[in-house]
């Protein structure tokens, strides 16, 4: 597997179009979509991680690229969970091989990119605490906020970058 690092939104962008936001967790897969224009993270769905390290795609990569070729996205933003050190640890290896798995599936069409997503399951929490959602119990919910939050900052990052380049 490649070295995992973080994307940054600038030059390469592939313009208008929708994108997916992806939080990778143990149990579960958090999915946000952006609207065509790139401007505002909705949540999408809690997908159940069926695939292992190894062997064959499981049915949460099949039900990602369905996604994907379904909302016809031009980049998906998949959460990298690095230490606070800086190195990757087994939730980064799992998001790289999530992401991994999509760039196989969907080829050049789509563009895959790995964000900063640390701390974003703290912060879903405490926004959904904050808007009076009881959390207890509902880790799809969490799971789908902080794909958001992962999504949402990539595209407010975007947005600065496509703002501040000739």
């Amino acid at each position: 597997m490649a070295t995992l690092r973080f994307d940054h939104p600038g030059s390469d962008d592939p313009g208008r179009g929708r994108r997916l936001g992806i939080d990778v967790g143990d149990a579960r897969v958090g999915v946000a979509m952006s609207d065509p224009d790139g401007l505002l993270a909705t949540p999408v769905e809690t997908i159940a991680r069926a695939t292992g390290r190894r062997g064959p795609d499981g049915a949460d990569i099949d039900r990602l690229v369905e996604l994907a070729e379904e909302l016809e996205v031009v980049e998906i933003v998949i959460g990298l969970p690095l230490m606070l050190d800086g190195e990757p640890g087994t939730s980064a290896r799992k998001a790289g091989d999530v992401a991994f798995r999509l760039r196989r599936r969907l080829g050049e069409g789509v563009r895959i990119r790995m964000a900063d997503e640390r701390m974003t399951t703290v912060l879903a929490q405490s926004r959904l605490h904050q808007a009076g959602v009881d959390v207890k119990g509902g880790r799809r919910i969490i799971d789908q906020a902080a794909a958001v939050e992962i999504l949402q900052s990539w595209l407010d990052q975007r947005r600065d970058a496509l703002r501040d380049t000739p």
